[in-house]
């Protein structure tokens, strides 16, 4: 196992009723900012409870957060913070709307150009304190550093992680999941999934807990995101999901092993370029990923073929070939198409993220730092 130091500050309020207990969480005197998206909360209920819980507070809001957050959005809630004076956010929505949030509160106290956060790595030395109230399982977002914005004029999607964007807080009800669109929730359930495999799928650094950990949060998914979709008002089942979610990417299971996030990388171009979903895009790449560095991946591929999907019999590569099929099969069955032509584009995609790659020095991905722009080929070439 590897070196590594473990911070998560987060606090978690889970289950039902639990947006009423964030007045205590935000201080008394605080002018507060909350941030959602297209407005969904107002017609299923979340908004009111969170209006209630806020009772006493100041508070403005702030709307209109796409699905992928786009930079010149964001932007106009800056100038709104610092021309209000707010000192708190409250983001209310699915990861999107809490990723831009995390930019938002480092973008307010950066001194010049916010976007160099994310295209240059500029280092954050200050952010506005935030929490969340969740509505959407499927970043972790909720429980770590991470946030990806996309600035719409040049069609980049880029992303930055600082510890000064942990949450103080964030609620997870899973009743607030019940009126998600089919099509928001199957997407979730593969973006944990996949958050798990870039840390899981890679090569053994002798950590099993770690080991083990992902996998009962991948044989968890198989197990109750079905459910969930044969059942939307199945709150057992929404719990299972959403916690899922959130370990999948709180930093827990990566701590001390290598991980891989080339297959994030793909996909955020072809969701630049194309707007197709995140978790699509995930979809699409992973098992193409797996396909082509089965070599470099082949022990971890091997126990990932027993231990999750309980295939323990044939060769090595007919357990492999059966380990890649069975995890496209899972996608699809959960409605997440896993082609790029069930999307309507075509493989002239390739040299357009293949430039974009080299112009931004991603010439070194993955766990060993060999994914070159001609792995990236090879691995879109499979996507058709």
């Amino acid at each position: 196992m590897e070196n590594f130091a473990f911070y998560n500050p987060v606090k978690i309020l889970f289950g039902k009723g639990q947006i009423a207990n964030i007045s205590a969480e935000i201080p008394a005197d605080a002018k507060i900012l909350v941030i959602y998206g297209g407005g969904s909360i107002k017609t299923n209920g979340v908004y009111e409870q969170v209006k209630a819980a806020l009772a006493g507070h100041n508070f403005l809001e702030f709307g209109g957060i796409e699905a992928n957050p786009h930079l010149e959005t964001l932007l106009k809630a800056v100038e709104l913070i610092r021309a209000e004076g707010i000192d708190f956010l409250l983001s209310v929505g699915g990861g999107s709307v809490l990723d831009g949030t995390k930019f938002i509160a480092a973008a307010v106290p950066f001194e010049g150009d916010p976007w160099d956060i994310c295209a240059k790595q500029a280092p954050v030395k200050a952010a506005i304190p935030f929490g969340a109230v969740l509505t959407l399982p499927a970043t972790g977002s909720e429980m770590n550093t991470n946030s990806v914005v996309t600035k719409w004029k040049t069609q980049e999607k880029l992303f930055f992680s600082s510890p000064f964007v942990f949450p103080k807080f964030s609620v997870l009800d899973p009743e607030t999941t019940f009126s998600l669109p089919i099509r928001q929730v199957s997407n979730g359930i593969v973006d944990a999934y996949v958050h798990v495999m870039e840390q899981y799928l890679t090569y053994p650094a002798n950590a099993p807990l770690q080991d083990r950990m992902a996998e009962s949060i991948l044989k968890t998914l198989i197990e109750e995101g079905p459910k969930v979709l044969a059942d939307l008002h199945n709150y057992e089942a929404r719990a299972n999901v959403m916690w899922c979610a959130t370990m999948a990417l709180n930093g827990l299971i990566g701590v001390g092993v290598p991980q891989d996030w080339a297959t994030h990388m793909i996909g955020h171009e072809l969701t630049a370029l194309h707007g197709i979903d995140h978790a699509q895009t995930l979809a699409v790449v992973l098992p193409n990923t797996m396909t082509i560095r089965r070599d470099r991946k082949r022990q971890k591929l091997l126990q990932y073929a027993d231990r999750v999907w309980g295939l323990d019999d044939g060769t090595e590569d007919v357990r492999i070939d059966r380990a890649i099929a069975k995890t496209r099969d899972f996608f699809e069955s959960v409605g997440v198409r896993t082609h790029l032509s069930d999307y309507g584009v075509g493989l002239d995609v390739i040299p357009k993220i293949i430039d974009r790659f080299k112009k931004r020095g991603f010439v070194a991905l993955g766990e060993n730092q060999d994914i070159t722009p001609k792995v990236v080929e090879q691995i879109l070439a499979l996507c058709a």
